[in-house]
């Protein structure tokens, strides 16, 4: 099982390569470059979703023209814990964390079905 995971490593570090070459001769642009998963990359370059206030998260959805209701259905999560959020009753973690970061760099359209 080792030399399987060492011909693993070794093929996506080429990869890796291959694709960094890519986006610096200008072949990939710089987007399709950053959608290379965290599971290629490794822990020491994991992505950070940054923290964002009650004010941030209400100030989005009333940017997107949602009510809460809303907003908890394209976030999955129940109009309960958006009303604690907009609070600060709680702040947002995990799944939800994640989509309201993308919410807040692309727009709301980023996750509309």
């Amino acid at each position: 099982m080792k030399t399987r995971d060492k011909k693993t490593t070794r093929l996506t570090q080429a990869l890796l390569e291959t694709a960094d070459d890519m986006r610096r001769a200008g072949i990939m642009d710089e987007e399709a470059y950053r959608k290379i998963t965290m599971r290629h990359l490794g822990p020491e370059n994991k992505g950070r979703s940054e923290p964002l206030s009650g004010e941030d998260i209400r100030a989005m959805r009333e940017q997107a023209h949602m009510s809460q209701a809303v907003f908890a259905h394209y976030l999955n999560v129940s109009v309960s814990y958006v009303s604690q959020l907009e609070r600060g009753a709680k702040r947002p973690t995990g799944a939800a964390l994640a989509l309201l970061n993308v919410i807040k760099r692309k727009g709301i359209e980023a996750i509309l079905d």
